[in-house]
Order: C-alpha cells, then sequence, then structure tokens
C-alpha cells in the first residue's frame, strides 16, 4: 500500500510538472509576436458578425475560450477603423470583403464603420458586400459597398426598428418578491420592469421618439449610399415591400443576386488573378498587426477607454470599474508627454457613486490639459455623468445618450425566503435605523422617506453638476433631465452634446486644443493591456461562468443577468431608463 502511494504521487507530480511546461511553453510560443505579411493581390476581410467592443486584449486564447463557449470572439473596433484606413493606401491590399450579414453592435459603432468605409472608397478600390441573409444592421453598413450580392435564395430585411422591453413584474409576484423604489423623474423607468407589467406613456414616448430619430438617420443615410429618394425608401421599409430577393434587387437595394463562388470570381477579375486561383485574405484582426498605427512620438493624446456598466471598484469583464478609470485619468493628468485626454464612453450607466467619482477626475483633468468626450452607441445616465465635465462632448448622430436621471431599488426577499424556502428572520438592534437597508423586511414610511430623500439629493446634485459642466442654467438642464434618453441629434439641439461626429473627430478637436498639428502626436489607449497570465486566468474564469450560465439557463440566461443586477445594486444609480435593443 506505501509503495502505491508514492507511485500515484509521483506519478501525479510528474503530470503536474508535464502539464506545468506545456503551459509555460505553449504560452510562451502563443505570446509572441510573429510578424504578419501581407501577401500582394489581398482582401482586407471584415467579419462583423461578431461582437464588437471597443478594445480587445492581445489574449491567444481568446478564440479558444470563445471557441468552448459556442460564441463568436469579440473583435476592437479600434481594430477595425485603423485597419480600414491603412487599407486605403496599402498597394498590397485591393479590395475589402465585408462579411455583414449582421453587425454585434450598436448604430453608433455601426456608423463609425460605415464612415470609414466610405472614405476607404475615396481610395477608388472597391468593396464587395456578400451575405445569404442581411438584417438591417448588416444591410447598414453594406449599403455603401461598390457590389451587393445577395444570395438568391435568401432575405433582406428592411421592415423598421423594434425595441421590447423585458417586465419582471409578474416573476416577482409569483415568487413574493416586493421590489422597493425609490426614484426622480418622469422617464426614470428603468425599474419599469419590476414594477409594471407594460410601459408607461411616458416611457412609450420616448422610445419611439428615440426610435425614429435613429431610424431616420438610417434612411436618410442609406437613400444616399444608394440613390434612392429618402421618401420612396422610408415607404419601402414602412410597407415592408422587400419580401423577396428579388424585390431587393428591383429596389435598387442590392447590385445583383448571386452565390459566394461568384463572389469569388469577382474578387480574383478585381486581383488580376486566373480562374480558380487561390484569393489572398487577410482578416482585420490580423491585418491590424501586420502595421503601427501611430509612429513614435513624445507628444501623445491618452485614449481612455471606459466600457460596461458603471460599478465601484475595480470592476471586472464588461464594467467600468470606478478606481480603474479615475486611475488612468489621474495618470494622464500627470504625465507631461500627454498633451490631451480623449474619454472613450459606451455604458448605459450605473452607481451614482462610482460616476461621481470618475467625474472628479474629469474635472480635475479639465484644469491642466484638454479631455474630450467621445461618445460610442451608449453613454447615457452614468455614462453622460462621466462626459458631462469635459471640454467638448463628440456624438454620433444615433448615439444613445441623456438620462440624466436617478433610482434606487431596494428588494424585499422576507416573503419569498419564508413562503418559498421556510427562512425567517429577526434581530436585535442598537437604533432605530440600524437595519435601514435590510432586504429581510419591508421598509416602514419613515424609512422610505429617508432613502427617497437621498434619491432627490443625488439628483439634485446630478443635475447642477451637468449644468455647470455644460454652461447652462439650471431650469434650462432640468428641461432635458428627468431621466429622458436622446438621440445624439436630439442631444445636441437640447445643449447636451456640442459636435456630431466619431472617434476620429474627438481625436482632432483633442489635439488642436492641445495645439498639435496633425502627424505630431501619437494615440495611446488605456487601461493598459493586462499582463499576459493574469489575462489567461480571467479569461478562464469568466469562460467558465458564461459556460456555467448558459448550460443551466440556455436562452433564459440573459433574463438571469438582469434578475442579478436588480438584486445585486441596492444604492443610488444613473442608469438608463430601459436595457434599449434595437432591432
Amino acid at each position: 500500500m506505501k509503495s502505491f502511494f508514492k507511485i500515484f504521487f509521483a506519478s501525479l507530480l510528474a503530470l503536474a510538472v508535464f502539464f506545468f511546461g506545456f503551459f509555460f511553453l505553449f504560452a510562451g510560443i502563443a505570446s509572441q509576436d510573429n510578424e504578419i505579411k501581407v501577401s500582394e493581390n489581398s482582401f482586407l476581410e471584415l467579419n462583423l458578425n461578431r461582437p464588437i467592443v471597443e478594445m480587445t486584449s492581445d489574449d491567444p486564447f481568446a478564440e479558444l475560450s470563445q471557441t468552448l463557449a459556442n460564441e463568436p470572439s469579440p473583435i476592437s473596433l479600434q481594430d477595425i477603423l485603423e485597419s480600414i484606413e491603412h487599407a486605403k493606401t496599402d498597394d498590397k491590399i485591393k479590395g475589402i470583403y465585408l462579411d455583414a450579414p449582421s453587425v454585434m453592435a450598436g448604430f453608433a459603432q455601426v456608423e463609425e464603420i460605415r464612415n470609414a468605409l466610405i472614405d476607404f472608397k475615396e481610395s477608388g478600390k472597391p468593396i464587395l458586400a456578400y451575405s445569404e441573409v442581411f438584417s438591417e444592421t448588416g444591410y447598414y453598413v453594406a449599403s455603401v459597398a461598390d457590389d451587393i450580392i445577395l444570395n438568391p435564395a435568401g432575405m433582406l430585411e428592411m421592415n423598421g426598428l423594434v425595441s421590447e422591453v423585458t417586465f419582471f413584474k409578474g416573476t416577482f409576484e409569483k415568487l413574493n418578491i416586493e421590489p422597493q423604489i425609490f426614484r426622480v423623474g418622469t422617464f426614470k423607468s428603468a425599474v419599469e420592469p419590476f414594477i409594471r407589467k407594460d410601459m408607461s406613456e411616458a416611457s412609450k414616448k420616448q422610445i419611439s421618439e428615440l426610435l425614429n430619430s435613429v431610424y431616420g438617420v438610417f434612411i436618410k443615410n442609406i437613400a444616399e449610399a444608394r440613390g434612392i429618394d429618402a421618401t420612396e425608401l422610408r415607404a419601402i421599409s414602412d410597407e415592408y415591400k422587400v419580401r423577396t430577393t428579388e424585390d431587393a434587387l428591383n429596389y435598387k437595394l442590392v447590385t445583383k443576386l448571386g452565390y459566394y463562388d461568384e463572389v469569388l470570381d469577382r474578387m480574383r477579375e478585381i486581383a488580376g488573378l486566373e480562374e480558380s486561383a487561390s484569393i489572398p485574405v487577410i482578416s482585420a484582426k490580423k491585418y491590424s498587426k501586420s502595421f503601427v498605427a501611430d509612429k513614435y512620438n513624445s507628444n501623445r493624446i491618452a485614449v481612455i477607454v471606459a466600457e460596461g456598466n458603471i460599478v465601484s471598484g475595480k470592476g471586472g469583464e464588461g464594467s467600468i470599474g470606478s478606481d480603474v478609470i479615475a486611475k488612468e485619468i489621474r495618470k494622464a493628468r500627470l504625465d507631461d508627454k500627454i498633451k490631451a485626454i480623449v474619454l472613450r464612453i459606451n455604458s448605459p450607466g450605473g452607481s451614482a457613486l462610482a460616476s461621481d467619482v470618475m467625474w472628479r477626475e474629469v474635472k480635475m483633468a479639465k484644469k491642466v490639459k484638454p479631455i474630450i468626450a467621445s461618445m460610442s452607441s451608449v453613454a447615457a445616465s452614468g455614462g453622460y455623468y462621466m462626459a458631462m465635465a469635459c471640454d467638448t462632448i463628440v456624438a454620433q448622430p444615433n448615439t444613445i445618450t441623456g438620462s440624466i436621471g436617478i433610482f434606487s431599488i431596494i428588494p424585499d426577499l422576507s416573503k419569498f425566503m419564508d413562503t418559498k424556502l421556510g427562512i425567517t428572520f429577526d434581530r436585535v438592534s442598537t437604533g432605530q435605523y440600524s437595519d435601514l437597508y435590510t432586504i429581510s423586511r419591508s421598509l416602514n414610511d419613515a424609512e422610505k422617506q429617508i432613502i427617497q430623500n437621498m434619491v432627490e439629493r443625488g439628483y439634485e446634485d446630478f443635475t447642477s453638476k451637468a449644468a455647470e459642466g455644460r454652461n447652462m442654467e439650471i431650469d434650462d438642464l432640468l428641461a432635458v433631465a428627468s431621466g429622458r434618453v436622446w438621440s445624439g441629434i436630439e442631444a445636441k439641439d437640447n445643449g447636451l452634446v456640442d459636435v456630431l461626429g466619431g472617434f476620429d473627430e474627438a481625436v482632432n478637436i483633442a489635439a488642436q486644443s492641445a495645439g498639435l498639428e496633425e502627424g505630431d502626436y501619437m494615440k495611446v489607449y488605456y487601461p493598459e493591456k493586462k499582463p499576459f497570465f493574469q489575462q489567461l486566468l480571467e479569461e478562464m474564469g469568466t469562460s467558465a461562468k458564461l459556460l456555467h450560465k448558459k448550460y443551466t439557463y440556455g436562452e433564459m440566461a440573459q433574463y438571469i443577468d438582469e434578475l442579478e443586477y436588480v438584486m445585486e445594486n441596492k444604492g443610488l444609480q444613473t442608469r438608463m431608463p430601459f436595457d434599449l435593443e434595437i432591432k
């Protein structure tokens, strides 16, 4: 028996050493920067049917972990934009092949990509778009292509936008959970899914006006790209006239009905290749590693990327940790090489306290150097809180922003715990309000008033700082606050945004404000990428959680996320009035 255990533990140790050594060997190989060579007569392939995020890490195991989770790996918006820009003047790139049946990004991010493609066309190089099915966001990007080829048996969606809100009041009633709500603002309807079974009139009003504003931009730009009258295109959409692929061709939304092999033939023709010759194609993610976007320069513009829900502390995957972003803004302020700051925001908001912590650092930075806000698809509530003290706020016409309001939720779980689980509570306290924030009983009227007063003070603080940052009279600010969301166009008309444009526009404004000429600076991105092994461990942990949630809840996973949100976020919240998904 003794020898058995000696052999067993020796074998276990050997196995551990083997995997440990293999791990480091593989990691070392994976982390090496291999030179990327671009072949002659290449096409830049833009595969947009995957999550598009503002910034990604260089984790060589990301593809593997996403594969295990049966999810496409994300791609950085900056990688896409820089690749398109560089391909414009790269003689080895003969054109762009656009693979965009759908685009997993917000409309403002889609707008950035679309505008970059329009700029690319000035080179005279063609853009080919092909798909078996085009969603509206996919077609919005593809509409700028020279050749738009739709599979004859496929489909093109052109029937308008819709936004659907999920309500949990019935779920809470069945579980005997009472969400105790405190809010300020007519339009602050982030709490509606927990206390209603449908949208309030105020919520319907703002969603309707927002959708129509976004769709107005959508129709106008497609009409211009395809040479169709905008009124006619709106009628085509409203009346759902594109029901077959032949309809799409007849209404000039596509240039040809064809199959993938015909697309390859067209690419060979453009590249001057012989029939059946192999076509060199390089992905945007790979191509972005073949060149340096900005040459080294001692003058620098710091681009601080803040994406996700806003939380206090360090945050994590998919969240903005106030400690992390505040630290990066502070570092940029104190670094003499940093001449200006661009704060890139893609967030529906979150913790009011965390938002205020970052707002303070923006105020401090503004005293010593220009700081420009660049709004991505969403910069609402806490996302707007971050931006409102900046020198200039830049947003796309279809950016979702505003939502200046505040709320708090404290769920009462006492009945749920008792009737469903048989758990009861009792307590002893030293003061009348010692357990004010408890979830094990309902609050009394005095306690509710205390929290409501806190919410109202938070709203007063938010609105007064917004008015100060935007140089507006408080009454004028209050008229466009009350938790209401706006499109970028509406926000500019209301004084909440200064300039309509994208990331490049924000960088140009930052450079000009700092007295820098084009080519006399380089962009540096923050937060800096984490050490390889830290990335790996975090990626493994995140993947494990995603896999567990997906296999446990299936399609219900997204609703579990929303329930977890309301259960975990009990403090004051500056968050969008609903989780808006436009489709």
